[in-house]
């Protein structure tokens, strides 16, 4: 018989004990993670990455000492010192400005979700997953969110786009390839990738990786929230 997969290795910062207990539990039960530390405050978070060296790590956002953006600060320094490790930021809100600052550095390997995916367990599944490849998500709840807000912006990029280009730029958001868009849409690749061309050129990206575009589509949402001047 063919040897199982390699559970991933996973350090879980939450300051809530109860919560960082239940989705420690929730984890390993699934059979697909071995928790190997599980901490409370951003500090320890960093000592444990240290010591233990894990495929990925799931961080709330707002953790002692001051309760602000110690996870976001967290995710930054970790994937500095060690690109190969994924960070999973878990927010109780979804609130914009807190997703431009975790990704205004860079997105591989980082991925922005509502902390309710804890009970969702195939999605926080999959984010650890992503991430652990270098890749990113951000939640298809806020990216919702956003997209309400923006295009009720009339000077804001996404006034810009058609209906169809938005439709394909929420499945973007969602981590999804052209393929799967193009599955999930009812429509041809080919179709697909040329709206995909079409948002890229009308949100002005610069040629880079085909992932940073795709994401860097998504933090155009972040950067004209509707109280902001373009």
């Amino acid at each position: 018989m063919p040897d199982a997969p390699a559970r991933m290795r996973i350090v879980i910062a939450e300051d809530h004990y109860l919560v960082r207990e239940g989705t420690r539990r929730l984890l390993e039960d699934t059979g697909e993670v071995d928790v190997i530390a599980a901490v409370g405050t951003a500090e320890e978070l960093l000592d444990a990455v240290e010591r233990f060296r894990p495929d990925a790590v799931i961080a709330d956002i707002r953790m002692p000492p001051n309760h602000h953006t110690e996870g976001i600060t967290a995710a930054h320094t970790i994937r500095a010192s060690h690109p190969g490790i994924g960070v999973v930021v878990l927010s109780q809100h979804a609130n914009e400005q807190y997703a431009f600052d975790l990704f205004q550095q860079g997105t591989n390997g980082l991925a922005y979700l509502l902390k309710e995916r804890i009970g969702e367990l195939e999605e926080l599944l999959r984010a650890l997953r992503e991430v652990a490849a270098g890749r990113s998500v951000i939640d298809p709840r806020i990216v919702e969110v956003l997209v309400g807000s923006h295009i009720r912006t009339v000077d804001a990029p996404l006034a810009q786009l058609t209906r169809r280009e938005l439709d394909v730029l929420r499945q973007m958001a969602q981590g999804k390839n052209n393929r799967n868009i193009a599955e999930s849409l009812s429509l041809s690749e080919s179709t697909i990738e040329k709206h995909v061309n079409s948002t890229f050129s009308k949100l002005g990206l610069v040629e880079e990786s085909q992932l940073h575009r795709r994401v860097t589509a998504v933090l155009t949402y972040l950067r004209y929230g509707p109280n902001r001047a373009p």
